[in-house]
């Protein structure tokens, strides 16, 4: 496409909005101090916090029944890298990249790493699709894949995720995120035990081929294609095959992959307790939507999975080494803001987090004083951190305002116009 972002835009848009936001920081600095807490340290925090953004969530995504198509989207892994860069040049918290294959299957991947270095990105992880049929595929997924019960299947849907190990040895990525369909939609249509079998049988073949210093992820979910029995339902399986499988298998927590009024908090913490925490697709669900924009439902609930995480890091619990993905799909707004938003309301439960007063939290606990423990936790949700998490960005390069600087820039307006839409039509997520 060739053309950025310009760092000069973003400038001279914080010097408007810098003064105010600097009295903004100092008052809330004097609120914390009287709480016995540095400021500083906490806008350290926000300004190294990291969060991967998927390479499929700057593409326009669909429901069941459609799909429209939104002006400017990429036609390419390349045009998607250039919308990635837009949104790490805004918030400076997302450099790395999740691949997912083959929707985004690079031809030539040493230059693709060369792109990607040049744009100030890194590709932090694989995931692999064997939940649709490809216009090159030998054999159909309809009834599984890693699960099915015909092993040629099995197998060529083993060699793809071998595939994607070896496109991401290359990419120099950390992990590998191995998410199936596999299920049923029919009582007795599948044998449950057995499918199960199957399927952690596949996930052996796939994990003696990890590249050294990768991490396998298994990604479970409640429902969806298969609406009767998935084959990775839970928590409780994706734990028991990660322990199954040897010490570089985890669970991934997708945070709209559970049942309504799931206490996904708890979940984290007994996978940190078990030591099979790999990582998390930070999303938001309302009914059977489970990739809306991070926070945009149940920010406490993210706040609390963040209260978790913080509390681990701060325990040093051995092992605890999650990795951080946002896996959404915008259906009616600009990709591009929607992966802006979701970013920094990470930042904000992270920083949030960290103003948990936990000796308060433990006395509380001790005591048995549930007002008092469920109030220590309210009174780090209920304070604004907005100015530490502007002040981050601004002192990082990035934009003190980025949705309004991303719309004054006329980015998507240019993309539009470099990027001529293709007539496309029918229903799908993809």
């Amino acid at each position: 496409m060739g053309f950025e972002l310009d760092t000069e835009h973003i400038a001279a848009d914080n010097r408007r909005h810098f003064a105010p936001l600097q009295d903004d920081y100092e008052h809330l600095g004097h609120q914390l101090a009287r709480r016995g807490v540095d400021i500083e340290k906490l806008t350290q925090r926000a300004m190294a916090f990291r969060v991967a953004v998927p390479s499929w969530g700057v593409g326009t995504g669909g429901t069941r029944f459609a799909r429209f198509p939104g002006p400017g989207e990429p036609r390419n892994i390349f045009e998607k890298l250039e919308d990635c860069q837009v949104v790490f040049t805004l918030v400076r918290s997302t450099p790395g990249i999740s691949l997912h294959l083959p929707w985004d299957r690079p031809d030539r991947v040493a230059e693709l790493r060369q792109f990607a270095e040049r744009c100030g990105l890194f590709f932090d992880s694989t995931n692999s699709n064997t939940f649709q049929d490809q216009p090159d595929q030998k054999l159909s997924y309809k009834f599984g894949s890693l699960a099915h019960i015909d092993s040629a299947v099995r197998l060529q849907a083993i060699e793809h995720n071998l595939e994607c190990l070896a496109i991401g040895a290359k990419l120099g990525v950390r992990a590998h995120t191995v998410w199936i369909g596999d299920g049923g939609n029919f009582p007795g249509q599948i044998h449950l035990r057995q499918s199960l079998a199957r399927y952690l049988e596949s996930l052996r073949a796939i994990y003696r081929e990890l590249p050294d210093g990768c991490r396998l992820f298994i990604e479970h979910k409640l429902y969806e294609p298969a609406f009767y029995a998935t084959v990775l339902e839970s928590w409780g399986t994706s734990y028991y095959c990660a322990r199954e499988l040897g010490d570089r298998a985890f669970s991934l927590v997708d945070l709209g992959h559970h049942p309504p009024s799931t206490n996904v908090e708890q979940i984290v913490a007994r996978l940190i307790q078990f030591g099979k925490l790999g990582g998390f697709h930070f999303n938001d669900s309302m009914y059977g939507d489970d990739d809306l924009d991070a926070g945009s439902i149940k920010p406490f609930q993210l706040f609390l999975v963040f209260n978790e995480l913080v509390d681990a890091d701060l325990e040093h619990v051995p092992g605890f080494d999650p990795a951080y993905m946002l896996d959404q799909s915008h259906n009616v707004t600009d990709p591009i803001e929607s992966l802006v938003t979701s970013a920094i309301e990470l930042v904000r439960a992270y920083v949030q987090a960290h103003l948990v007063d936990r000796t308060k939290l433990a006395d509380a606990q001790a005591s048995n004083d549930p007002i008092m423990a469920l109030q220590s936790l309210k009174d780090a949700f209920n304070t604004d951190v907005r100015p530490i998490l502007a002040m981050a960005r601004h002192r990082a390069g990035g934009a003190i305002d980025p949705v309004a600087v991303y719309r004054a820039s006329g980015y998507r307006q240019r993309a539009a116009k470099a990027r001529p839409a293709t007539a496309r039509q029918g229903a799908g997520i993809v």
